[in-house]
């Protein structure tokens, strides 16, 4: 029987089936064969929630601008109803869409973070980071680095007064997942003045590599993400002329990056049963073990990929106690 020990299928809510339908023909009608974007179309289709100062379901947002020339920004969601004397960590967060779609005001994005502030609680900072294919590696991982890096020296006003950027967290999914890594491997190498990353993350994340899994070739037509799509966005983001075992993509692989004298921080790995990815992401796991760092595997047998974006799926609030769990564990072995 299969390692993932699932049914043959997902079981999923009809709503969520639905959606899921609707995002994949929305994806397919954007993707060009010539490796560009339908950027028109997308904005016309794009979920878009604002930023709202007035609270909502105990959380509240503010869109904060680093660098306009390349649309570098974030949105904060910051917890409301949480006593003063009581430590807010901090959680920087990568949202995915194979690096080449979605937003942090994207409608299911902003769902999450609001959750994840109010639920753990933390402050959250969701990034938007450039996009390929028109902007390719290392792009995004320089606007995720250079967002640590606004936060380490500049003060922000609307940052809680009782928010710890002593106690920072990365974390992603799919794509954002990847871009946690990287930006966690050049972090590691950085002495901050405030800021300090203390923990990661890692839900699904988004990699690759020449040679296929067995879970890439069982699951080739997968729901949301497939091997056809995936190859598409890795042609997208890579430099031209490279290929799958680049390290941005396959971390682990024969160009992987030394990180065994890095300092990285105490990481989560976030795998799904019916995501075609988690063999790859079971190998980042054993990895990290590998080179020393602190690492902890979460596996849901019968989940898809981004899973937990879709609340009526009853392992996302079950994922969403773990992060609260991780968080708690991870800052109680921290102080100022």
């Amino acid at each position: 029987m299969p390692r993932n020990m699932s049914p043959t299928s997902p079981v999923l809510p009809w709503k969520v089936r639905i959606l899921l339908a609707c995002l994949t023909v929305g994806l397919y009608l954007v993707q060009r064969r010539n490796g560009t974007v339908n950027r028109p179309l997308v904005k016309l289709a794009h979920l878009k929630i604002p930023a709202r100062n007035k609270p909502r379901k105990g959380v509240k947002t503010k869109d904060i601008t680093i660098d306009a020339t390349r649309n570098l920004w974030f949105r904060l969601f910051i917890p409301t109803n949480i006593p003063s004397n009581v430590v807010l960590p901090v959680i920087i967060f990568f949202h995915g869409g194979g690096f080449a779609f979605l937003s942090p005001d994207f409608k299911y994005y902003d769902r999450v973070c609001r959750r994840i502030a109010s639920n753990t609680p933390v402050v959250i900072v969701s990034v938007n980071y450039r996009l390929s294919p028109e902007h390719r590696f290392p792009s995004q991982y320089d606007d995720g680095f250079d967002t640590l890096k606004f936060l380490d020296e500049t003060k922000i006003d609307y940052f809680p007064a009782n928010t710890d950027l002593s106690r920072c967290f990365l974390a992603g999914d799919s794509a954002g997942g990847n871009l946690a890594h990287h930006v966690a491997c050049r972090a590691g190498e950085m002495e901050f003045r405030r800021l300090r990353v203390i923990g990661q993350i890692s839900i699904q994340p988004f990699l690759g590599g020449e040679e296929r899994t067995e879970s890439e070739i069982r699951l080739e037509k997968g729901i949301l993400v497939t091997l056809k799509r995936t190859d598409w966005m890795w042609k997208a983001f890579l430099s031209e002329g490279e290929n799958r075992d680049h390290e941005a993509a396959n971390v682990t692989g024969p160009r992987a990056v030394e990180i065994s004298k890095v300092k990285y921080p105490e990481t989560m790995v976030v795998v799904g049963g019916f995501d075609p990815l988690q063999d790859r992401q079971r190998e980042f796991y054993e990895w990290l073990k590998r080179s020393g760092k602190e690492v902890k595997l979460l596996e849901y047998p019968n989940v898809i990929h981004a899973f937990y974006l879709f609340r009526k799926v009853p392992e996302a609030s079950q994922f969403m106690e773990e992060i609260k769990e991780f968080v708690h564990n991870v800052s109680a072995k921290f102080t100022k």
